[in-house]
């Protein structure tokens, strides 16, 4: 008699098949150790054992909040293995604000590395979990994992799962009020990885390397489950250092990478940048933020296939790939709707826009999420009656049916009445050879109601004034869009996903 009338999509299910399929290849290196996928599923086995001991079940939430680690995605699938939903902190948040995600999502249990273990316990009186491991070395009221999974015997069978549960919380960055957890089921995360195989084409052999962080939804799952699912090779570095990020290309002979342009733009800027053979990489995908083109264009011109993305942590995230067969025609574009994903470009009445209109752009299939945790408000706001989810992000289709992702609704910048959106100014701004990096804000203006405002950090040429930047720039952009104000940054302030923090440029210079 047959129990079930669905197929296990689960995370834990994946992994488990996948080391019986592959045992004896390498899975996973990490700071110098690699473990075959049989290595990586007897750990995974043996921790989802100590969590169930402790009385985690289905349903229950452990939270995990570190810089990236091998142990992370051992707590990831053992909490799969059980049926628990797994997580990830920002490692970026203050006591309060982990205490809220904490409280919110209902963790009983946290882990955490050492580095941010005093974090949590600043504030273990408010939150509710009642069990403290840590990802490294234990004591003060931690328990080591390492030491936790070498004293147990692995699960004897993992929990089955239906596709409509629960695999992940992930808490969106909070940028206005307080941040929401975003429901990623494991259908959500197998039918992402469906599109994302038609959309990049990976192979057996692909060789990983994963520098965001893993707690953001690019990190997690544009191309490391991925290249599990298919058998291949993840070498994982704890942060992103440029440097370490090109020598690891040359030296492991990496395949594919996902990164956010600051990432990009910061290894072109080292030195040993035009030296580093990058010929090994098949596809480097980045999102997570509007593209220079400048930046797709110096890629491109070293023969990478830098491939731009498009997506939310509430989609899972891939929403739109350009593939590369159209990365010189379409530089800037973020290409089309993967296989299984419907997307659309709404006027504020939800009607679609015509060709080259601006709106928001709306996504829709069975990779977006499944609501915001404990938030049924917020949920029936960003997903309509018809099952658009609503992203907040404005931009436009070409005559063709190639997305452009202009800006966030939130970051455009409203001058003389006139909208203006950051994205397009900054890129066109980056191309000067003066500029290293540099933001475009809205600061209030008396005539103008705001002022398109320059934040600029400058390269080796050294500073440019603002009416020599404005004769610059106005060879390409309308004068309504120039820069009216100019300040100087030694550095852009940035989260844990790469992205500029607007808001504390705003409150700096406003």
């Amino acid at each position: 008699m047959i129990e079930h009338n669905y197929v296990d999509t689960g995370l834990g299910f994946m992994i488990a098949k996948r080391s019986k399929l592959t045992p004896n290849r390498k899975a996973l290196t990490f700071e110098g150790q690699t473990w075959t996928y049989g290595d990586l599923l007897d750990r995974v086995d043996r921790f989802a054992s100590v969590l169930a001991d402790g009385g985690v079940g289905a349903d229950d939430r452990v939270g995990y909040l570190g810089l990236n680690h091998s142990n992370f995605f051992v707590a990831m699938f053992a909490c799969a293995r059980i049926g628990a939903i797994f997580v990830p902190i920002n490692f970026r948040l203050t006591g309060p604000e982990l205490a809220f995600i904490a409280s919110d999502s209902g963790c009983i249990v946290m882990i955490a590395d050492d580095q941010h273990r005093p974090v949590i316990d600043s504030v273990r009186g408010e939150i509710p979990a009642t069990r403290h491991i840590s990802s490294e070395t234990g004591d003060d009221g931690w328990e080591a994992m390492d030491d936790l999974i070498a004293g147990a015997a692995p699960i004897a069978e993992g929990v089955r799962v239906s596709p409509d549960d629960v695999a992940m919380i992930m808490y969106t960055s909070g940028t206005t009020g307080l941040p929401k957890g975003a429901m990623l089921t494991h259908g959500n995360f197998a039918w992402n990885n469906i599109n994302a195989i038609h959309a990049l084409d990976l192979t057996s052999n692909e060789i990983a390397l994963v520098v965001a962080p893993i707690f953001h939804i690019g990190g997690l799952n544009v191309t490391t489950i991925l290249t599990w699912q298919k058998g291949g090779h993840v070498i994982l570095h704890r942060s992103f250092d440029p440097g370490a990020a090109l020598e690891a290309i040359q030296a492991n002979s990496v395949t594919n990478m996902f990164g956010v342009p600051a990432m990009f733009l910061f290894m072109s800027q080292h030195p040993e940048f035009d030296s580093t053979d990058l010929t090994s990489l098949d596809v480097v995908v980045v999102g997570g933020a509007p593209v220079p083109e400048p930046l797709t264009r110096l890629y491109l011109s070293k023969g990478v296939p830098f491939a731009q993305g498009y997506g939310l942590t509430e989609t899972a995230p891939l929403a739109s790939f350009l593939l590369p067969e159209y990365a010189l025609d379409k530089v800037g574009s973020a290409g089309f709707a993967p296989l299984y994903t419907d997307l659309a470009i709404l006027d504020p009445e939800g009607r679609p826009t015509p060709a080259g209109e601006r709106g928001e752009i709306c996504v829709k299939g069975p990779s977006v999420m499944k609501g915001y945790w404990n938030r049924p408000d917020a949920t029936a706001e960003a997903i309509d009656s018809e099952g658009w989810f609503h992203s907040g992000d404005i931009g436009y289709l070409d005559s063709e049916g190639f997305l452009y992702v202009v800006d966030r609704l939130k970051d455009m910048v409203i001058s003389g009445g006139e909208n203006i959106y950051p994205a397009e100014v900054e890129s066109v701004l980056q191309d000067h050879e003066q500029i290293a990096d540099v933001a475009i804000i809205g600061l209030p203006d008396e005539r103008w109601g705001e002022a398109v405002t320059a934040v600029v950090v400058w390269g080796e040429g050294g500073e440019l004034a603002l009416d020599r930047l404005r004769d610059w720039a106005g060879e390409r952009l309308a004068r309504y869009k120039l820069p009216t104000r100019l300040h100087s940054i030694d550095e852009l302030p940035r989260n844990a996903s790469g992205k500029v923090l607007k808001t504390d440029l705003r409150a700096k210079f406003g």
